[in-house]
């Protein structure tokens, strides 16, 4: 009997394994077809953002509605694409699990409170500055805390997943850090005297102040963060795109309109 050649069979996995590469490469956020594309032919824009950070992203427990600056950014970025605001689908993201739904190619950008890091940049593309924050820290008023300096043996609180995290461990490293799936638990623990401080951007702590007037930030913000709207690594055609999108929103004024109905405590 003829003995098979060799190279038959490598000819065969190099089929196979490019088939595999091209199914991979299938997905709506992905290097496959065009992001813009592919999200025209769908006929809504995926995007992730938050639902339990009040005046950015949060889901009305009663109405079920989700409201906020970034949902209204998201709108924008709809309304660019299609001429309608409404043709977008908002899926939740938390801290942790908002970077590997975007490389899965569950959402075709973020739009969730997320500073703009070198780190970051190593995972994800991101578009200019559209919202500048920094951190701060939310204490009960009458709290002896007054500033990131009167840490020192006390309980802080903060989010997994969130710069925050790293940010309080260097600006006082003699605190102890607790650390929380979302906003809603790191208030709910603050609020049940589980910590002495709870620290986040101060464009999230407006929303708990906003909630709750026993609240208010203790002293100056501590660290810039500015926020970016977070797309896939190296795709450049859709991060220009959204680049041009939030120019001309700034430049027609819209984007002070949104700022404004939003953010008032600045």
């Amino acid at each position: 009997m003829k003995q098979k050649k060799p190279w038959i069979f490598i000819l065969l996995a190099v089929l196979v394994l490019s088939m595999l590469a091209a199914c991979g490469n299938d997905k709506t956020s992905g290097s496959g077809e065009d992001t813009l594309a592919a999200i025209k032919k769908r006929g809504k824009l995926v995007v992730g953002v938050k639902y339990d950070t009040r005046l950015f992203g949060y889901k009305d427990p009663g109405s079920g509605k989700v409201e906020g600056f970034d949902i209204d950014i998201a709108k924008a970025l709809a309304k660019k694409i299609f001429k309608d605001e409404n043709k977008i689908e908002l899926k939740e993201v938390t801290s942790k699990t908002r970077v590997p739904m975007l490389k899965n190619g569950d959402i075709d950008a973020i739009v969730a409170t997320m500073t703009i890091t070198k780190e970051r940049k190593k995972e994800v593309n991101f578009s200019d500055v559209y919202f500048e924050a920094g951190q701060s820290l939310l204490v009960k008023k009458g709290s002896s805390i007054k500033n990131v300096n009167s840490l020192a043996g006390k309980k802080v609180l903060a989010v997994k997943g969130s710069t925050s995290v790293k940010n309080i461990k260097k600006a006082a490293p003699k605190a102890q850090v607790l650390e929380f799936e979302n906003y809603t638990e790191a208030f709910t623990a603050l609020k049940a005297g589980k910590g002495d401080a709870l620290t986040t951007d101060n464009s999230i702590l407006y929303g708990m102040m906003e909630e709750n007037p026993k609240y208010e930030m203790a002293g100056d913000k501590f660290t810039d963060e500015p926020y970016g709207i977070a797309m896939i690594k190296d795709d450049t055609k859709f991060t220009d795109y959204v680049n041009s999108f939030l120019k001309e929103l700034k430049d027609s004024g819209e984007y002070e309109k949104i700022k404004k109905k939003w953010i008032k405590q600045q």
